[in-house]
C-alpha cells in the first residue's frame, strides 16, 4: 500500500508541474500576442500589411515604416508614367495645362491616342517585388562632379537617369559613359543613342504633340521657344512621366514650393518609385559654393534659384532622404 500511494504523489507532482508550465506559456504567448496587436495599432499595419522587406537588396528604398516623414510623402500606388489607359481628373489637368499658362490645347485624348500608335501604349516598370534588387543612379549636371572619379562606379548600376543636356563624351572619368534614361521636356531636347530611353517630362498637350511632330514630320518648331523640330531617339523606348505623377511629386514632397519641380527632382523621386537602391550624383553645389554644370566654366549661385524652382528647399530633401537611408549620397568636389 505505501508504494502505492508514493506513486500517487509522483503521478500528482508531475500533474501539478505540468499545470504550472501549461500556465506560463499560455500567458506568455498571450502577452506577445498583445503586444503585437498593440504594436499593429501603433502602426496601421494589418495581418496583410506586416513589415516585410519588398526587395532583395540589403536596404531598399520602397520600404516603409522605418520614417514616418517618409511614409508621410511617399505613395507607391501612383503610377509614374502614362499610358493609353491614363486618365487625368479635372484638378490634375487644370493643374497641370497652368504649368506653362498653356492656351486652347489641342484635345488630350486625341492627342495620346495618336502619340500611342507611335510609342509604346503599356506601362513600364511595375515588375517591384521581394526577389528584385534594382540598383539605380540619379546623376544630376552640377560641377561638384568634376573631378570626382566617380564614373567607373556609377556604370555598375543597372538604371542610370541623366537629364536635358547633359553630356558624358570627354567626361567619362567623373560621370561615367552609361545613360538608360534621359529625362527632357521639348526645350531641354537633346539627340539618344539607340540604347537610351527618351523620359519625356511634359508641362502641357502641346509638349506630347511636338513629341509626335519630333518622331515624325519636324513641322512643329516653337513651343514658348525655338525647339528640335526632329529628335534621334527610339520610339520602342520612350516613355512619358504622367501629369498625376508630376502633381504628386509637387504636392506630396515640395509641398508647392516653386512653380514646379526641377527635372531634377523629378527625376530622384521617379526613381525612388521604380528602383530597389538608390544612388545619387551632382545634386547641389560644389566645394566652394558654386552652382553650376559641370561642362561650364561659371561660377557663382545661377543656378540654384531659376525663378520657378525651390533649389534650396528640393536640396534640403535630398539631403533628408540621405539622412534617413533612402538614398546613398555622393557630395563629389
Amino acid at each position: 500500500m505505501l508504494w502505492v500511494m508514493q506513486r500517487k504523489q509522483k503521478v500528482l507532482i508531475l500533474l501539478c508541474f505540468f499545470l504550472t508550465l501549461t500556465s506560463i506559456v499560455l500567458r506568455y504567448s498571450y502577452h506577445e500576442s498583445s503586444s503585437m496587436y498593440y504594436l499593429n495599432i501603433l502602426h496601421g499595419w494589418s495581418d496583410s500589411t506586416l513589415p516585410n522587406k519588398p526587395c532583395a537588396c540589403e536596404h531598399c528604398v520602397s520600404e516603409a515604416h522605418t520614417s514616418p516623414w517618409f511614409d508621410e510623402r511617399f505613395n507607391h500606388s501612383i503610377r509614374p508614367l502614362m499610358s493609353e489607359n491614363t486618365v487625368l481628373s479635372e484638378d490634375t489637368y487644370i493643374w497641370w495645362q497652368m504649368l506653362q499658362r498653356a492656351k486652347d490645347p489641342a484635345n488630350l485624348t486625341a492627342v495620346m491616342k495618336e502619340l500611342f500608335n507611335i510609342i509604346p501604349s503599356k506601362e513600364m516598370y511595375l515588375d517591384w517585388g521581394a526577389s528584385r534588387c534594382r540598383k539605380c543612379a540619379v546623376i544630376g549636371n552640377s560641377g561638384n562632379l568634376k573631378g570626382s572619379s566617380y564614373g567607373s562606379q556609377i556604370d555598375l548600376n543597372d538604371f542610370v537617369f541623366r537629364m536635358n543636356r547633359a553630356i558624358t563624351a570627354g567626361y567619362e572619368k567623373d560621370v561615367g559613359s552609361k545613360t538608360t534614361h534621359h529625362f527632357m521636356y521639348p526645350e531641354s531636347a537633346k539627340h539618344l543613342q539607340a540604347n537610351t530611353s527618351l523620359v519625356l517630362i511634359p508641362f502641357k498637350t502641346l509638349d506630347l504633340q511636338w513629341l509626335v511632330s519630333a518622331l515624325t514630320t519636324g513641322n512643329i518648331t516653337q513651343t514658348y521657344t525655338r525647339v528640335l523640330a526632329k529628335i534621334t531617339a527610339s520610339k520602342d523606348k520612350i516613355l512619358i512621366i504622367n501629369p498625376t505623377f508630376f502633381k504628386y511629386v509637387d504636392d506630396n514632397w515640395l509641398e508647392n514650393r516653386g512653380g514646379y519641380p526641377s527635372t531634377g527632382f523629378m527625376t530622384l523621386i521617379f526613381a525612388m518609385h521604380i528602383c530597389d537602391e538608390l544612388n545619387v550624383y551632382g545634386f547641389g553645389a560644389n566645394s566652394e559654393g558654386n552652382w553650376h554644370h559641370y561642362w561650364e566654366n561659371i561660377g557663382g549661385g545661377a543656378f540654384r534659384q531659376t525663378g520657378v524652382h525651390d533649389g534650396d528647399y528640393e536640396y534640403n530633401i535630398t539631403r533628408t532622404l540621405s539622412s534617413i537611408g533612402k538614398i546613398n549620397f555622393f557630395k563629389g568636389t
